[in-house]
């Protein structure tokens, strides 16, 4: 129970931060999440709402890395395993969803009704507590944008989700 009231605490504050950081216009800023172990930035214009998992309905005949439908807000939204889509674990079964795992809707001005399954939340991040790294290294697809370090030295994938909707593997779900 306090984990629930925790991680609702969690979620109220980063919603007031989004709204801050949306509201003051001071520079770029992203939402900080992770997948398998890979820290991923979503720019905060093309963020929607975060929503803890609730009942996912299967489709037949999708891609693996599609988990189904669910039901945010009044709205029928598709949830993609974005891990999986990525290629860097094997889709999660929606009995076995990790703990504090969440999903992050697509903002509703994308016209995408998709939320991805992120397995958790590490805040938001300014250019300020960045640095961009070159863009070396092999090619990229176009909804990965920069890469960025933290003070920490850690690496971050800035991940466009505006782009993301628009990719046409992302959008090709039937098997």
């Amino acid at each position: 129970m306090a984990n629930r009231e925790a991680l609702r605490e969690l979620q109220s504050r980063l919603a007031r931060r989004l709204q801050q950081a949306r509201t003051e216009q001071r520079g770029t800023s992203w939402l900080a999440v992770e997948c398998a172990g890979l820290g991923l930035l979503v720019p905060l214009p093309t963020a929607g709402e975060i929503f803890p998992v609730g009942t996912l309905l299967p489709v037949p005949h999708t891609q693996p890395w599609f988990l189904g439908v669910t039901n945010l807000r009044g709205g029928m939204h598709g949830v993609v395993d974005l891990a999986a889509f990525l290629g860097l674990r094997a889709p999660t079964a929606p009995d076995a969803m990790r703990e504090g795992a969440q999903l992050l809707a697509f903002n509703a001005v994308q016209g995408a009704h998709c939320a991805i399954l992120i397995d958790r939340l590490s805040g938001l991040r300014s250019a300020a507590q960045l640095a961009a790294l070159p863009d070396e290294g092999p090619a990229r697809p176009a909804f990965a944008a920069a890469r960025w370090r933290d003070d920490a030295g850690r690496v971050w994938q800035e991940i466009d989700l505006a782009a993301l909707a628009h990719n046409e593997q992302f959008l090709a779900i039937a098997a």
